[in-house]
């Protein structure tokens, strides 16, 4: 198998575990408290992450990472995450995951912003297009959308968008799995306090499924899933096979019917197909 084929299908299987996230915070939400299940998945993810960079023994980052760092830490390990698990309080998952198609949006303006990227014209219009797409879909869905819910997502989609663009230009020295077990084991004193204190006081009335979903966003979607993507990214390209996450709202929305029994009306589709026609275009006006 050649790289650029073992590229794709890393790539392939990190989106497909992102594309679980969703779902499995909204079962765990029901039984956590999103602060508690924020700060637990952060620790036992940074449990592993330390354990991973022991045993492949990666160099120490230098003093001028640590800030960059902790900022990716701020916004992926606990912004994103805390931020959807409230937002799941208000929104169902199904509705939560068209926000999702925002993400590469967001993180070109980042890019920009961090970057240096000069995209072209056509780009900005496009993504105002999608941009559009979204907010017209969340003002009309009455009972089934929420202010809260939605502000919150989108919160969540701009602090992701930084995380990435962040966390993007530290690979480039440090690695792309690196990057993501640093911001973690730097997070995990702090995220092993708030785990024992935020813990809840009976563990009784937690159902099964949210503890299976507790281990599923601990494992998976806060460090598997970027070793798989980051692998792809780096074997396949970054602008080839990022244009796989353009698929993780589909394959959410799928999980939610078959895990969540959520239903699946004709506008969320339409409006997704919208969304990720436009980044897709858009990003081949990435750059000049």
């Amino acid at each position: 198998m050649n790289k650029t084929t073992s590229g794709w299908i890393n790539g392939f299987l990190g989106v497909l575990i992102f594309s679980g996230s969703l779902p499995a915070t909204r079962l765990a939400v029901m039984d956590f408290d999103p602060l508690f299940l924020t700060v637990c998945r952060a620790a036992i993810a940074g449990v592993l992450a330390g354990v991973l960079l022991l045993v492949f023994r990666q160099q120490r980052p230098v003093r001028s990472d640590i800030v960059p760092l902790l900022l990716v830490a701020l916004c992926v390990v606990v912004g994103f995450p805390l931020l959807t698990a409230l937002a799941l309080q208000y929104v169902t998952s199904a509705h939560a995951i068209i926000y999702i198609g925002l993400l590469p949006l967001s993180t070109a303006i980042f890019g920009v912003l961090r970057g240096g990227e000069r995209p072209r014209p056509a780009f900005w219009i496009l993504s105002a297009l999608g941009s559009s797409l979204v907010a017209g879909f969340a003002l009309t869905q009455g009972a089934a959308s929420s202010p809260v819910g939605d502000g919150l997502m989108l919160a969540s989609i701009i602090v992701c968008g930084y995380g990435y663009a962040e966390g993007a230009r530290l690979s480039r020295r440090l690695g792309g799995w690196q990057v993501i077990s640093w911001a973690l084991v730097l997070s995990l004193p702090v995220m092993s306090l708030l785990s024992f204190y935020y813990m809840p006081v009976s563990w009784a009335s937690i159902r099964g499924a949210a503890l299976l979903s507790l281990a599923y966003v601990s494992l998976f979607s806060m460090l598997i899933g970027f070793v798989f993507w980051y692998r792809g990214l780096a074997l396949g390209g970054i602008a080839a096979v990022g244009q796989l996450q353009l698929l993780q709202p589909f394959f959410g929305l799928l999980l939610s019917a078959l895990v969540l029994h959520e239903s699946m009306g004709w506008p969320i589709f339409i409006v997704n197909i919208g969304v990720v026609l436009c980044v897709a275009i858009a990003r081949r006006f990435a750059s000049k």
